[in-house]
């Protein structure tokens, strides 16, 4: 771990956007001071659309999740699973029946209460042919949902599922009347969405009607920059209050030690991916995969990109899931092996490849350190700049591509090596078998166990190139408190944010 910038106290973590307290937590009233705050929150990250369901990206978690729209159950900062919108569950002997009862006191943003029929539809909305969600493929397991009344919904799963309720927390309740909500919203968080005005500000308006303690801030406005220096500048201004994450620790000298801003490192679980499409060549070899990856000084690029911040982990697993290991050696920097593994593979002299690349910070300072390190055995990287659109629908639906590069930015997705269907292609049997057991496991122990053999496989055939994890920074002015500093998800609770 590289070194940590300002260590986040127990005080301020209880408190922070993944606390195991509900949403809203911490008591507040109008008499509050600042509970008349307005809150602007710079980020990098706008929304594609307002759903996340149809390819809202990053930017809709960001400021919707836990905000706007909320789960059956909510992740707590150390990734455990706990109950939001549900008040009770109850699982059969077998595993193979959730029953889940319903809070009876809450209503969405458009007055309509929620109902089982509410949660049924939202579900079944991931799970639709048409879903864009990256976590459609955790719900294949359900066989039916019933629901016997307005407070009671029962899951009955074709085969046990010990990350059932983990998964539940990724699905936003939707109001089943609302119709299309890729430009609007009705969820039931404590804030409403007032106004997006697509290029610059998102907006968020506490909702005095909210089933739980309402926020500490009157209005939230994320602000949308796609320059970092331009985000930096925004906040040495005061147009802005806070960072949710910085792009660049270039940035910080002009932050750090000043009395007037605070600088925090909180738990990232970003992992930097050279992903490769491993079903076209030449990545279909796992020994140019490797080769690939040998070639690559990852500790220098995190230290060109990052500083003395950053982790390397050398697999798709960060420090925060349970079955974490150190894999760095696996494949290690070695122009000489590299050069071996290129021979065997029958590439001597090298190959050339196009390497589609967001447009946005740090992905093209990214490619061209690639580019210049791959140089050196023989391989010649062009690099096609796209945005964040284009990538969507070019690398990640319609799989029209050869390597990119991409953020990924939840925990537990090294599961995701278990699904061929998904954008990189990668198919190992024993993967998807050990995924599938380690699903069905019976204890954590045992999911622990499996999921460290997906780990140490998909690292032994370089599956991809898993460049670095990203430090989670934060910087916020110092007259602002209560804001999240750990990157769990891209999730970033505002209703605890209160300014002095």
């Amino acid at each position: 771990m590289k070194r940590s910038l300002v260590a986040a106290s127990a005080a301020v973590a209880a408190a922070l956007v993944l606390s195991g307290c509900a949403a809203g937590s911490g008591s507040s009233d109008a008499g509050d001071a600042g509970a008349d705050a307005t809150i602007a929150i710079g980020s990098l990250y706008e929304p594609q659309n307002l759903s996340n369901t149809q390819g809202g990206g990053q930017g809709v978690t960001e400021a919707f999740n836990g905000n706007v729209y909320e789960g059956l159950y909510k992740l707590t900062d150390d990734g455990e699973v706990e109950p939001l919108l549900a008040a009770s569950e109850e699982t059969s002997e077998d595993g193979l029946t959730y029953t889940i009862t319903l809070r009876d006191d809450v209503t969405f943003h458009s007055g309509k209460a929620l109902t089982s029929a509410d949660v049924k539809a939202s579900v079944e909305a991931v799970t639709a042919e048409d879903s864009q969600s990256a976590r459609k493929s955790s719900f294949g397991v359900i066989s039916d949902i019933a629901t016997p009344d307005d407070q009671t919904v029962v899951f009955t799963l074709s085969q046990r599922s010990i990350s059932f309720l983990y998964n539940l927390s990724y699905i936003w309740i939707v109001n089943s009347e609302a119709g299309d909500l890729t430009q609007t919203e009705d969820g039931t968080g404590p804030y409403t969405l007032d106004e997006w005005r697509q290029g610059s500000t998102l907006t968020l308006t506490r909702w005095d009607d909210y089933w739980g303690e309402q926020a500490k801030n009157a209005e939230v406005v994320f602000t949308y920059f796609t320059d970092a220096t331009a985000e930096d500048n925004a906040l040495l201004t005061g147009e802005i209050d806070l960072i949710t994450s910085v792009q660049s620790p270039d940035s910080l000298a002009q932050f750090d030690g000043s009395d007037d801003y605070v600088v925090s490192e909180g738990t990232s679980t970003t992992k930097e991916l050279l992903a490769f499409n491993d079903r076209v060549a030449p990545f279909d070899n796992a020994l140019v995969r490797k080769a690939v990856y040998s070639a690559i000084d990852t500790e220098k690029l995190l230290t060109s990109i990052w500083g003395d911040y950053g982790t390397l982990i050398g697999s798709m697993v960060p420090p925060t899931d349970p079955w974490y290991e150190d894999l760095t050696s696996v494949n290690p920097y070695d122009l000489d092996l590299a050069r071996q593994q290129l021979t065997e593979a029958g590439y001597p002299d090298g190959f050339t490849f196009t390497l589609d690349t967001p447009s946005y910070d740090p992905h093209p300072a990214v490619a061209e350190f690639l580019q210049s390190q791959l140089a050196e055995v023989g391989i010649t990287v062009e690099i096609n700049t796209i945005s964040a659109d284009e990538w969507y629908t070019k690398v990640f639906k319609d799989r029209d591509f050869t390597a990119t590069l991409q953020e990924h930015v939840n925990d537990r997705d090294v599961v995701w090596y278990g699904n061929p269907d998904f954008y990189w292609g990668y198919d190992n049997a024993d993967v998807q078998q050990w995924v599938s057991e380690a699903e069905q496991a019976t204890t954590t122990d045992e999911q622990t166990t499996l999921l460290r053999q997906v780990n140490e496989q998909i690292a032994q055939d370089a599956a991809s190139v898993w460049l670095y994890l990203y430090p989670q920074i934060v910087v916020a002015s110092s007259d602002v408190s209560g804001y999240p500093v750990n990157g769990l998800n891209s999730q970033f609770f505002a209703y605890d944010i209160v300014k002095s």
